[in-house]
């Protein structure tokens, strides 16, 4: 378990990592103010890819109904990113938290029950510094994830959005990153954690001599869908890759060199 910074206006968080989900436990006063630090805290959680969060709002007060809201956008910025399940925590019932359309349980054990087990061999996390070899080490575990979550046809596609991602980190942003792979039923969720502020963008056409948009567009064409998530201490961009059903030889993309990396990248 680790404690959060006092807020200045009046809110505390608390991170209990030793539950079976991670709980967020908030106490103050939720308002205009503190609603960004809130926003800041969750999106933290959230770019671990936990399985789901359990937020424990039994000591927040609102200021209004109104500073809800605050739950409600770290729902709508995560929706194309199935990081995790958001589920609220509430002794005194859903009444005030009704309008974020959250689930509310009266007790953790309750949320806990309602959740189910977490699996955690359906996660794999690595941290990495920004130097050669850095996506070398980044497609063996993405080659372990498949063979452990026997998905054979994904280990192509995501060893390919995974060496651009990590290949940027190490062209631009220079500083460490955790590479973060976890399965959600037929799907694969790739992401890469760094601390610059930078956020990648997909602008056409791609000049030749462009390898950031390059890679960008790879990651595009291979990812079922992809993005980011701005967080205080940096990013984490992320793609979502299907698992399809096995094609005809001929019909296959070549994935044994598309996107690879030179001895030179890496």
């Amino acid at each position: 378990m680790h404690n959060g910074a006092i807020m200045p206006s009046e809110v505390r968080h608390v991170v209990d990592t030793d539950a079976i989900y991670p709980v967020v436990r908030l106490t103050g006063m939720l308002d205009a103010k503190t609603a960004p630090t809130v926003r800041s805290a969750l999106l933290d959680i959230l770019a671990q890819q936990p399985e789901a969060v359990v937020i424990d709002v039994s000591d927040l007060r609102l200021a209004d109904p109104s500073a809800a809201a605050v739950m409600r956008d770290v729902v709508r910025e995560t929706a194309d990113w199935p990081a995790a399940h958001l589920a609220l925590c509430n002794r005194d019932g859903a009444s005030r938290w009704h309008s974020t359309g959250l689930p509310v349980w009266t007790s953790r054990a309750d949320a806990f029950a309602e959740l189910g087990e977490p699996d955690a061999r359906q996660q794999l996390s690595l941290e990495l510094e920004p130097v050669v070899g850095a996506a070398r080490r980044s497609r063996e575990l993405v080659t372990e994830a498949c063979a452990r979550w026997e998905r054979p046809g994904l280990a192509g596609p995501a060893c390919i959005v995974v060496t651009e991602m990590v290949n940027n980190v190490v062209a631009h942003a220079h500083t460490p990153m955790i590479v973060l792979l976890a399965l959600h039923g037929d799907t694969m969720t790739a992401a890469v954690r760094d601390r610059s502020a930078n956020v990648p963008r997909l602008t056409e056409p791609v000049s030749p001599t462009a390898y950031g948009g390059r890679g960008l567009l790879l990651i595009d064409s291979m990812a079922e869908r992809w993005g980011s998530l701005r967080l205080d201490d940096g990013k984490v961009v992320w793609a979502v890759l299907a698992d399809e059903p096995d094609e005809p030889a001929g019909d296959r993309k070549d994935l044994n060199s598309a996107g690879m990396p030179d001895p030179a990248r890496g």
